[in-house]
C-alpha cells in the first residue's frame, strides 16, 4: 500500500488500462485530478477542447478509430449534459467510452441545496445513458472502480462506462493499493454445437446472404473465407462499412441488398441489428436467418432467428468458416445473379445522385486506401452511406442509429489523435459544422491535421426540400445565414481553400493531407438531388409477384 489521493490513484489506473490521451475541459470540482494528472503526461496526454461536447466527441472518435478504450473528464452538471450527445452516439455505435465527471462535495450530493453545478441525480443520467455507471468513494475503492470500469469495457458489447468522483473526494488521502495489471474482458466461448447446425444450414443454402454490422469490424477475413465459400453478397450496411474490402466482387450496399433480401433463402447476420431488413424490408417463413451477435438479448429482440449464436464475430466466423467445407453445395447461377443485381443498383445510384458521386469520388481518390472518411449528417454523408466504396475497416465512420447532427468535426479530431499517420478527412454541411467549429482552435492548439470539408448550401439542406416537397413549400427555420468559411478558418491559423467543383475538391483535399496540419475547405453546392428514395423503400418480402 501507499498513501495517495483519490486522484493519484485513478490516474494510475488509467494509465495501468492502456490510456495514453484524456479529453478533457478542467474546472473547480476536478482541481485535485488535473493536479494528479500534471505528474502524468508523460504518459497520459491531455487534450483540452473549447466546449465539454468536444471532448467526449472526441473520446468516441478515438475510441471507434481502434476500437479501444479511449476516456474524457469533465466538470459535473451542465459540462457532464454538454456530454450527452455524444454519449449517447457512444453507446449507439458500441463505442468503448469511458466518460469521468466530477461532483459537488459528497455530503450534499443528492440535498438540492443548489451548489455550483449540481443536479438532482447525476449517477442517474449516466446510468441512463450507458451500460454501466458508479460512483468513487473513497481513494482506497478507486483503483477496483476503476478497473471494473475497463473489464464493463472490454467485456460482451462495448458500450460507454462512467464514473463520477465529488470534489473533495478527489483530494482525499489514505492508503491505496493499486492493481497491478489491466483489466481483462470476461471470457466468450464459442458455442460449437450451433455453429456446427449454422454451418449445415448455410451450406445448403441455394440463395445465401450475409449482412454484416459494427460488431464485425475486427472479422474482416474470416466474412470475406464464408463469403466466397457459399458465394454470398456481403451487405455492409452504415456501420458494416469496410468489413469486406468495397472493391471485393461480392461487397454490396444498401440498394442492391435490398433487392437481394428479397430473393434469399438464407441470411448470415453478423453484429447487426438488422433493423431496416426485419422492420422495413419484411419477414417471411420462406427466409431462414442465422445471427451472431456478442449481446443475446440482440438476438431475438425483434424476431426469433432460425440460429442464434451468442459470441464474438471473429473467433465464431473462424469456426463456421472451418465447418462449412464439409456442408458446401455451390449455389448454381445464384454469383452471377449478384453481379448483375449490383450492377443495376450501381446504375440507379449513379443516375439518381449523380452531384453527390461526383464529390465522394474525389474524396476516394484523394484518401489512400487506409484513410479515414468521418461523415455527418449532411447530402454527401446520405449518399456516402449507399455509395462510398471502403476498403479497410474502421475507416468510414458514422454515428449510428443516433443521427447525431454536428457529431463530425470533433469526432474526426479524436480520429486523428489516435491514429496521427493516417489521413483523415470530415465531412459536414453548413448547418453541422458550426455546432463544433469553434474547435478549430483545438485542432490548431495540438496540431490535428483533420482535413474538414464543409459542403454549404446555406440551409438545413435536407429539413427544407422535405417543407418543399411534403408541405407545399412552407419552408420555415431551415435557411442559414453563414460566416465566410475561408475567412473563419483562417481567422483560427488554420489552412483554408474553397473548392467550386469535384476536382477542385479533390484537388485542395490532396494539398490538405500534404501539408499535414488542419485544413478547412469550403465547397458551396447548390440543391442536391433527394437520396430517400432510395432508402426509404417499401417491403419487399414477402414476395407478392
Amino acid at each position: 500500500m501507499q498513501s495517495m489521493t483519490t486522484a493519484q490513484a485513478v490516474v494510475s489506473m488509467l494509465e495501468v488500462n492502456g490510456i495514453d490521451t484524456i479529453f478533457c475541459l478542467p474546472g473547480v470540482q476536478n482541481d485535485a485530478f488535473f493536479d494528479a494528472l500534471y505528474d502524468r503526461t508523460n504518459a497520459i496526454r491531455p487534450i483540452h477542447a473549447r466546449h465539454e461536447q468536444a471532448c467526449a466527441y472526441m473520446a468516441l472518435g478515438y475510441a471507434m478509430a481502434t476500437a479501444k478504450p479511449s476516456a474524457y473528464v469533465v466538470v459535473p452538471g451542465p459540462g457532464f449534459l454538454n456530454t450527452t450527445a455524444a454519449l449517447s452516439t457512444a453507446y449507439a455505435v458500441n463505442a468503448p467510452v469511458l466518460a469521468l465527471t466530477g461532483q459537488i462535495q459528497q455530503a450534499m450530493i443528492g440535498r438540492n441545496v443548489g451548489l455550483l453545478h449540481e443536479l438532482p441525480d447525476q449517477l442517474a443520467i449516466m446510468r441512463g445513458l450507458t451500460k454501466w455507471a458508479d460512483r468513487i468513494h473513497a481513494p482506497n475503492e478507486a483503483p477496483g472502480l476503476v478497473n471494473e470500469a475497463f473489464r464493463r469495457l472490454l467485456s460482451g458489447r462495448r458500450r460507454p462506462v462512467a464514473l463520477e468522483c465529488a470534489m473533495d473526494t478527489w483530494a482525499r488521502k489514505a492508503p491505496v493499493e493499486l492493481i497491478a495489471t489491466a483489466a481483462k474482458p470476461d471470457p466468450c466461448p464459442v458455442d460449437e454445437d450451433a455453429v456446427e447446425r449454422a454451418a449445415k444450414l448455410l451450406g445448403s443454402a441455394k440463395r445465401p446472404l450475409i449482412v454484416v454490422g459494427g460488431g464485425a469490424q475486427d472479422a474482416g477475413e474470416p466474412v470475406r473465407m464464408i463469403a466466397e465459400t457459399l458465394e454470398a453478397p456481403v451487405l455492409t450496411g452504415r456501420m458494416g462499412q469496410g468489413v469486406l474490402d468495397g472493391r471485393h466482387r461480392l461487397s454490396i450496399t444498401m440498394p442492391a441488398g435490398y433487392c437481394l433480401w428479397g430473393e434469399a433463402d438464407v441470411v448470415l447476420a453478423v453484429g447487426t441489428r438488422l433493423q431496416p431488413q426485419q422492420q422495413n424490408w419484411g419477414l417471411d417463413d420462406a427466409l431462414k436467418i442465422v445471427r451472431i451477435d456478442i449481446d443475446s438479448e440482440e438476438l431475438d429482440r425483434q424476431r426469433r432467428p432460425e440460429i442464434g449464436i451468442v459470441g464474438d464475430a471473429a473467433a465464431t466466423l473462424e469456426m463456421l468458416a472451418a465447418k462449412l467445407g464439409k456442408h458446401r453445395t455451390k449455389p448454381n447461377g445464384w454469383a452471377e445473379h449478384v453481379t448483375e443485381t449490383k450492377a443495376a443498383a450501381n446504375k440507379v445510384v449513379r443516375e439518381k445522385l449523380a452531384p453527390q458521386l461526383a464529390y465522394l469520388e474525389a474524396i476516394r481518390k484523394a484518401l489512400p486506401a487506409d484513410g479515414i472518411l468521418v461523415d455527418e449528417l449532411t447530402q454527401m454523408g446520405y449518399v456516402a452511406r449507399l455509395a462510398y466504396p471502403t476498403y479497410k475497416p474502421r475507416t468510414f465512420l458514422s454515428p449510428g442509429y443516433q443521427g447525431t447532427l454536428g457529431w463530425g468535426y470533433a469526432t474526426s479530431l479524436g480520429v486523428k489523435v489516435a491514429k496521427p499517420d493516417t489521413p483523415v478527412v470530415s465531412i459536414s454541411g453548413d448547418g453541422g459544422f458550426l455546432f463544433t467549429a469553434m474547435e478549430m482552435a483545438t485542432a490548431a492548439q495540438h496540431g490535428i491535421g483533420v482535413v474538414a470539408v464543409v459542403f454549404s448550401d446555406g440551409a438545413y439542406g435536407n429539413v427544407k426540400r422535405i417543407q418543399k416537397l411534403s408541405f407545399n413549400n412552407r419552408t420555415i427555420a431551415s435557411e442559414l445565414k453563414n460566416p465566410d468559411f475561408v475567412k473563419l478558418g483562417e481567422s483560427f491559423g488554420i489552412a483554408t481553400e474553397r473548392a467550386k467543383s469535384p476536382d477542385e475538391l479533390g484537388a485542395a483535399i490532396t494539398r490538405g493531407l500534404a501539408r499535414g496540419g488542419p485544413t478547412l475547405i469550403d465547397c458551396p453546392v447548390g440543391e442536391l438531388p433527394d437520396p430517400w428514395s432510395l432508402v426509404q423503400v417499401p417491403r419487399i418480402r414477402p414476395r407478392t409477384s
